[in-house]
Parts: C-alpha cells; structure tokens; sequence
C-alpha cells in the first residue's frame, strides 16, 4: 500500500482535480535543460547526499559493470501523452528527437555483438516511432527477448490497434505504466480519463493472450507512487492490484512492478513548486540501501538514445550523463562489448532514486 499520513503529499488534490501537464521544452523553463536539474539537486544542502560516498562507506568501491543482459533503446521523446511524473519530459511536442532508421539499423548491428538477453524498447510512446516494428523483428530475428514499455493508451488509436496481436505473435512482454489499479492515482498522473482508456487497453491485450500465465505474452504492469513518497511494497501491491483489476474491471496481468518516482525533469520541477523537494530527497538518501546495489540496472544495461549516444540507464540518458569508454563518450556505431564491459558507472544524485527502500529499476524492486 502506499505511505499515509501527515507528510502525504498527492500529485493533486479532489478539491483541485488532475491537472493537465505539458512539456518542460515547450514552456521553455530552466528544468528543460540537463544541466539545470542537475545544479538544482547539487545545490541542496543533504547530509549524506554524495552518492560515491555513500557507496564508500558500504564498502562498495564504485559502480562496476555485470555482464551485458539488457540492450535498452530509447527511440525518442514523442508521446502521446504528457504525464505529470515523466522524467523524459516526452510529449506530443517532442517531434525532432526521433530515432532515425540508420540509427536503428546500427543498433541492431550492435544487439548482434552483445551477450544481452533482452531487448528493452521505450520512449516516449516508442510505437510511434516508424522503426518500432523493424527493431521488434530484428530482435526476435536475433533471438533476443522483446520488451515494448507501452503507455496502454496509444492502443487505442486506430493506426495502431492491430499492436497487441502482432505484439503476441513475437512473443513480445508489453510492460504497461498504471499508477494505480483506481482511477484517482493513475488520473492524477497521467490526466483525466486515462484510466479508463488505460483499462479498455488491457482489455486488449487480454484479448490477444497476455495477462492469462502464457510466458510468450507476459503482461506487466509498473507502478509509480503519485506523490513525494517512496514505492510501497512490490508483492503486497501485486496482490491488492491482481483482485482490484479483477474483480472491479474483469483484467488480468502477470506482475507488478513498482518503480521510485526520479527527482527528473518534469518531477523535478513538481517537487521545486510544492516546496517538496528537500524533504524528498532527504527521504531517498535516508533509505538508502546497499542490498539494492547489487541489482541496480546501470550494472548489466546498455541505455542508447534516440540519437545513437550511450548511456548507463535511462535516467543517466535524460540528464546528459553518457558512459565514459577508455576517456571518450560513445556512440552504438562504435560500440565495442569488451571495452564497454571496463567502464566505470556515471553516478550523481539522483542514483539514490534506485537505492532507496527496496531498491529501484527498470525491472522493479531491486531486493
């Protein structure tokens, strides 16, 4: 369940209703720059609040890399949506941050000289991207486990309702963001009526096989808490969803995973306008946990943006923090697995987002 109390502070209000969001870019705000978000969290005066040196003190020399598992690929920031937490700062005005097709092609050229398993593809709404489905048969082509982190909504628009069976014919996991299993969270992040749009969407795909056990058509469904707090726990939720969708809209799903909201972009600028953003960054450095390191995606993920850059996670991609190679940054057309294997992981503050509590990642709870 999610953290109650005096210190419970919502992304809106009854009284006020969701509110409508729009991009940091086309605001033309400060926060629309990396670097701006980045001297924002520096600025703060937090006890404890240098990542290395929290790392140090656990006896955790830095962040070294695992083998390779995930190749993540950020096909750009255009969305159908515009959500108030979203830490790309995606939205329906991202038009020119789009992966191009040789961009795509030198990806998959690179999937090809990697050990990754799985093949994790996101946005923005990636279906957008014209070389969504080019890059979803060249993995599966490759043997690669898909991952499509879909918003849910885009499934409904006509161009693209034939995705959740041609996504289940490839055996493609759709992981699909759903604050909440009742319609104020999820309403109160991502605007009114997308709820119910988000539950005729999975209904869908339960249509088409996913969400019924089938390994083939694994449907996931992530969680991000709508306020200042810290994600509840991973399996009571997973339980208290699995009968509320069921039993109030007849959907089923596979799992859960529940995901820290990042001090990000557009969250950033949430937490700076309610005054909130002291105190929550004091919630994460004061949880942090180093059980969760171990798990942390940064450590066996590729992140390539939509322009060819490579990153350590998605998070390190939206402030400008690429990997750091033999001194240089690197792009997927010169990606080398062995080099890329001896880098050390750009951190910063933010990185106590997934050490906090359970931990944090792409995958869900890290412990």
């Amino acid at each position: 369940m999610f953290e109650t109390g005096s210190d419970f502070v919502a992304l809106s209000s009854l009284e006020a209703g969701p509110k409508r969001s729009t991009t940091l870019l086309s605001r033309r705000v400060p926060l629309a720059a990396p670097d701006a978000q980045l001297a924002l969290l520096d600025a703060l005066d937090l006890p404890g609040g240098d990542f290395e040196a929290r790392l140090a003190e656990a006896g955790i020399p830095g962040l070294s890399p695992k083998p390779l598992g995930f190749f993540q690929i950020n096909v750009g920031k255009l969305c159908n949506m515009t959500c108030r937490h979203c830490h790309v700062d995606a939205g329906p005005d991202r038009t020119d941050e789009q992966m191009d097709r040789a961009t795509a092609e030198a990806c998959v050229a690179a999937l090809a000289r990697t050990p990754a398993h799985t093949v994790d593809i996101t946005g923005g709404a990636p279906e957008l991207n014209p070389h969504f489905e080019y890059l979803v048969e060249e993995s599966v082509r490759l043997g690669r486990h898909v991952i499509d982190r879909c918003n849910l909504t885009i499934l409904l628009l006509p161009r693209f309702r034939h995705l959740p069976e041609w996504l289940a014919e490839r055996g493609v996991e759709v992981v699909c963001s759903l604050p909440h299993w009742r319609m104020r969270n999820t309403d109160a992040q991502r605007g009114d009526g997308t709820f119910e749009k988000s539950i005729a969407a999975l209904r869908l795909l339960n249509a088409a096989g996913y969400g019924r056990g089938d390994p083939a058509r694994r449907l996931t469904l992530v969680s991000n808490p709508a306020g200042a707090f810290l994600a509840g726990s991973q399996l009571a939720m997973e339980r208290e969803w699995r009968v509320g969708l069921e039993r109030e809209h007849g959907v089923h799903f596979d799992r859960l995973i529940c995901l820290n909201n990042m001090p990000i972009s557009r969250y950033l600028e949430w937490l700076e306008s309610t005054g909130n953003l002291a105190a929550y960054m004091e919630r994460l450095t004061a949880a942090f946990n180093p059980a969760a390191v171990d798990g942390l995606m940064c450590r066996d993920t590729l992140s390539i943006s939509w322009d060819g850059r490579i990153y350590d996670c998605d998070f390190n991609q939206m402030l400008a923090l690429p990997s750091v190679v033999e001194g240089r940054f690197v792009r997927v057309q010169d990606f080398d697995a062995a080099t890329f294997a001896a880098r050390r992981i750009v951190t910063a503050r933010h990185c106590f987002g997934c050490t906090a509590g359970a931990g944090s990642s792409c995958g869900g709870a890290t412990t």
